[in-house]
């Protein structure tokens, strides 16, 4: 016998209002972009969501101080490439965002199998944790117009 989780039905869940130069995020969205099953619920994937759309915009903030007395209200009208009809920046701000809130998620599996297998197998996702984390970065970055690449010396 196999069991296959099936997402909940669709039910509209409400944007999550980023303030008036963040653009908001959509939880519908994310969850089809980000593949969740039925086992993310609603309530959690939003708390993933509004935790994440906060890192952003905490590690945003001067730079949208700084783009907002230059006289760009939104981040989508900050002058950059348009890709599929948005903001370059717009993209990369909404796959950070689904980057934390992924990482995030996948962390809190742990929490729901202890057996040996269980542990073994969330130990298998931590390359993907760190890649989601990277890919946020990367995606901040690219919107500050920095570098990708930290070097430390050891």
């Amino acid at each position: 016998m196999s069991f296959i989780a099936v997402p909940p039905a669709a039910a509209a869940e409400a944007p999550i209002d980023c303030g008036t130069f963040l653009p908001a995020v959509d939880p519908a969205a994310a969850r089809q972009r980000m593949r969740l099953d039925g086992t993310v619920t609603p309530e959690r994937l939003r708390e993933a969501l509004v935790e994440a759309a906060s890192a952003v915009a905490d590690a945003l903030d001067a730079w949208a101080e700084a783009k907002a007395l230059e006289g760009y209200d939104t981040l989508a009208a900050v002058p950059a490439r348009q890709i599929d009809g948005a903001s370059a920046h717009v993209h990369r701000y909404h796959r950070a965002v689904r980057s934390i809130a992924a990482a995030s998620l996948i962390e809190r599996m742990r929490n729901y199998d202890t057996t040996n297998d269980g542990h073994l197998e969330a130990d298998k996702l931590t390359p993907t944790i760190d890649e989601l984390r990277r890919d946020a970065h990367w995606a901040i970055n690219d919107i500050l117009g920095i570098q990708r690449t930290t070097v430390e010396l050891i």
